[in-house]
């Protein structure tokens, strides 16, 4: 009897751990998935989280998909996260090189802003006026991840035969603080970003040289998100302007960072960057 009993109590339990981990297994599977957003840094740190914290909790809201915000350091440690798929969404310039088109990256938006120019920019009371000056000099760019603020600007130097000392800053606003507390004699620069630094800051820039136009950063989805998942954020990036709540949030972004208008976001595809294309298919093989 006792024996039955015991085997009774047994099954029973038994049959109730079974059930707690298949409810385990429903409620896994009905969680909704989290996902890493990466934008590149810019800006220092803080006024990255400043920047976009808003817009993706926003995203988040209205798509119904999480989004969590992962930035590193510096921008090159930001794109190793992306390089070492620990990232399934983007805002990034850093995807176009012919390697890294295979890893499968989709642009689905992009922030509708003015065309970039790569930039070499001096203090405007610098007695440097021409880039034949900046040779055996410290020249501070983001980093070496950088396209628009280093890539483009050092082809061009390279271009050119003039041969600079690089210094890596981390971010656009790091470059230029070297820039001006005289530790660099130039800095490579982003033409949006120059602007917005000279507006914060109350600083004055010389531009030496501006290479061709390039489109504002892409919004960009990993080949493991679901399209269900991806439609979703891609259309609240894209409404965002068309809500007063997202308005008035795009609006304290721009503010923030110093944008000259209100920047928000529209849909985009891989053809917007062609021109980002271009620039891989004549550059030496060491920047890609």
């Amino acid at each position: 009897m006792k024996r039955l009993f015991l085997t009774r109590v047994g099954w029973t339990l038994a049959c109730i751990a079974s059930l707690s981990l298949g409810a385990l297994s429903t409620q896994a599977q009905t969680q909704p998935a989290v996902y890493n957003f990466s934008p590149v840094n810019q800006f220092g740190i803080n006024l990255t989280a400043a920047y976009w914290n808003p817009i993706i909790a926003y995203v988040s809201e209205k798509s119904g998909v999480k989004l969590n915000l992962k930035i590193g350091r510096t921008s090159a440690d930001t794109t190793s996260y992306v390089l070492a798929k620990e990232v399934d969404f983007v805002f990034s310039n850093h995807l176009f090189s012919p390697e890294r088109e295979q890893l499968g990256w989709k642009v689905f938006g992009r922030r509708q802003t003015p065309a970039l120019q790569g930039q070499i920019v001096v203090p405007a009371d610098s007695p440097i006026t021409d880039l034949t000056q900046l040779a055996g000099k410290d020249v501070a760019f983001a980093g070496k991840e950088a396209f628009i603020i280093y890539k483009v600007p050092f082809a061009h130097l390279q271009s050119r035969k003039i041969d600079i000392k690089v210094v890596f800053a981390g971010n656009q606003d790091a470059a230029f603080a070297q820039l001006f507390s005289g530790k660099a004699v130039a800095a490579g620069g982003n033409s949006q970003l120059v602007e917005g630094y000279a507006r914060r800051e109350n600083k004055k820039f010389r531009v030496l040289w501006s290479s061709e136009n390039f489109q504002d950063l892409a919004l960009m989805a990993s080949a493991k998100v679901p399209e269900k998942d991806l439609a979703a954020v891609a259309t609240a990036f894209v409404q965002m302007s068309k809500d007063p709540k997202g308005r008035d949030i795009l609006h304290q972004a721009s503010q923030e960072v110093g944008l000259a208008q209100d920047a928000y976001f529209i849909a985009a595809s891989s053809a917007d960057y062609a021109a980002y294309r271009r620039f891989f298919q004549s550059a030496p093989v060491s920047l890609h």
